[in-house]
Formats: structure tokens, C-alpha cells, sequence
């Protein structure tokens, strides 16, 4: 998919105040960039959280992360027109989004990484892994990825698929194999590297 010239509210899916908008990729207002930045493109934000980003919020700042150059920026809840459909997010932005880490990772400089998540498009095409150093971290890089991209993948340190997703469904392993192993923790039993 290619960048419209400018995203409009008609692109949202949720515009306003009452909407929870952490996790999810929202579009500035035109009027809140600058100039020379006013296309689709540079609209385009991940929003990683800020008490701006709680429904009809008292605070204003929201904390994001560029889709178009991966910066990292304050913005006030004001300058979001609202949450963009995810099937209009561009390729490009699906790419830039794939290398968030999900806010609160530790630093693998000081913490060795367990896993590696991929985020792929519908033609094969991904950008490298992020490294991700726990199992809450690999939770929340698939809760941030999956409904915008095609498939999603999480391997261990040995490069091995410990989980995959595609369109937002679960393939590996499997949900029989998940429930089970859910039904005998609750027995206390058996442990799994997931």
C-alpha cells in the first residue's frame, strides 16, 4: 500500500477524546506539523502511552514513536486526529512499526535477550528482528503488532519458531498444544519457554 498525500478523518477508525489510544497508530492533524511535513507520511505515529493517551484525559502528553523515520516525540492529545484503520497503514510505516520494541524492555546491553520478533507483509518482505529479553516483552510486541501486520514471529536465541501469526491468528504451535499446556499449569505442572 502506498502514503496518501494526507490522512483525514475518514481514515480513522476512532476520532475524539474517549478513545484509548496507547498501542495503537495514530494520525496527527496536518495543522500540528510543520509545513514541510504536512503529508501522510509524516502523520503517521505509533503511540507508546503518556496520560494524554487515556480516554477523555486530564493530561495532555502522549508519547510516540515516527512511522516515517522512527523518531521518538511528545505530542499533545490536541494534535491527534485520531486511530487509523490498520488496513490503510502504508508498507513503509508497516516496516518502521515492526522495529518498536514495546515501551518498558529492558536494555539488552544489561539484560541478554531470550527472543527475536519479526513482523512480515503480505509479500514476504520484513525489516531484522528486535531483540526482546523476556516472555512479558514478547506478549507485548505481539499485542502491538498484530493487528497491523500480515504475520508476526517470534524466535528463540537458537533461531528457532517458538510463535507465529498470521492476519491476527495463531499458527504455531497450535491451540490444542496451548491449551493443554494452560490446563496443567493450572495443575501446576509442566513449564514451557513461552
Amino acid at each position: 500500500m502506498t502514503v496518501k498525500n494526507a490522512f483525514t478523518q475518514e481514515d480513522c477508525i476512532e476520532t475524539g477524546y474517549a478513545m484509548y489510544i496507547a498501542g495503537k497508530v495514530v494520525v496527527l492533524k496536518p495543522s500540528s506539523l510543520p509545513p514541510e511535513r504536512r503529508d501522510g507520511a509524516h502523520q503517521l505515529y505509533f503511540c507508546e502511552g503518556g496520560n494524554g493517551s487515556n480516554p477523555n484525559p486530564i493530561d495532555r502528553s502522549i508519547f510516540t514513536v515516527s512511522l516515517a523515520d522512527g523518531e521518538r516525540a511528545r505530542w499533545n492529545r490536541g494534535d491527534v486526529l485520531g486511530i487509523l484503520k490498520p488496513e490503510l497503514l502504508p508498507d513503509s510505516a508497516r516496516l518502521h512499526l515492526s522495529q518498536i520494541r514495546p515501551r518498558g524492555v529492558l536494555d539488552p546491553r544489561e539484560h541478554e535477550p531470550r527472543y527475536s520478533g519479526y513482523s512480515f507483509l503480505p509479500d514476504g518482505r520484513y525489516a531484522s528482528g528486535v531483540w526482546l529479553c523476556s516472555e512479558k516483552e514478547v506478549k507485548d510486541y505481539i499485542e502491538m503488532q498484530k493487528e497491523y501486520q500480515h504475520r508476526v514471529m517470534i524466535c528463540d536465541r537458537d533461531g528457532f519458531c517458538v510463535f507465529e501469526m498470521v492476519r491476527g491468528e495463531v499458527i504455531y504451535p497450535l491451540p490444542e498444544t496451548i491449551e493443554a499446556f494452560r490446563k496443567e499449569q493450572a495443575r501446576g505442572g509442566m513449564s514451557m519457554n513461552l
